[in-house]
């Protein structure tokens, strides 16, 4: 009886879907906490030194030294800045993309069990996987661009020299490194898993030869 194709699958097939729904997972995560954070950009001065100030997509907050936080939304997103407008639709975006590509790398895993037959067939789980690669990936891409966006237009206002130097700017704040780190993961993410689709053709590939190689009848002159 011949052993189905899923349990002679290759350990680095099996290894490169864990490591990439891991990735998967933990760059959804950090998509979600950039989206929500406060801390965007932040704020101090020397006239309030005990105060510093943030800067989110939802609300803007008050830090006291002694740890308090004061938050406040912001009162309609008409009135938003542009930029902090387009960085809230591009981010809710990232998190809904990243989590149907997350949706589609677990069931597409072969350790998974699904319950419909046919997602058993090699096939279908390699399209599965290959569409989770690719909205990570486009995860990816829309979580870098607002966060380097947001990051570009206070490099350029930090040092515009139109401005007086007693005017306090904004800084980067906690929230654009977390936003770095979750378009890097996407991106690794969606790597691997169309790494694991590549190695799993290679391998149906080299199991097809080696068939035919094994049924091809010796000819004897």
């Amino acid at each position: 009886m011949a052993m189905p194709e899923s349990a002679v699958m290759d350990p680095r097939v099996r290894f490169l879907e864990l490591f990439a729904v891991f990735f998967c997972t933990a760059a959804w995560l950090c998509s979600l906490a950039t989206t929500l954070m406060s801390s965007w950009l932040t704020l101090s001065t020397d006239l309030l030194p005990t105060e510093s100030y943030e800067l989110g997509l939802w609300e803007t907050c008050v830090v006291q030294d002694l740890g308090s936080l004061e938050c406040r939304p912001y009162n309609s997103l008409l009135g938003l800045p542009p930029d902090i407008k387009l960085a809230r639709i591009l981010m809710c975006v990232t998190v809904a993309t990243g989590f149907l590509g997350l949706l589609l790398a677990v069931p597409g895993m072969h350790m998974v069990n699904s319950c419909d037959g046919r997602l058993e067939d090699l096939q279908c789980k390699r399209v599965m996987k290959m569409m989770a690669g690719a909205l990570s990936a486009l995860a990816g891409i829309l979580g870098l661009v607002p966060v380097s966006y947001i990051a570009h237009l206070t490099v350029v206002r930090f040092f515009d020299e139109s401005v007086p130097e007693m005017v306090p700017r904004w800084e980067f704040g906690e929230a654009l490194f977390c936003g770095w780190m979750a378009g890097f993961l996407h991106l690794v993410a969606a790597a691997l898993l169309i790494w694991s689709c590549v190695c799993l053709q290679n391998t149906r590939v080299r199991k097809a030869r080696r068939n035919a190689t094994h049924r091809t009848p010796s000819v004897y002159v």
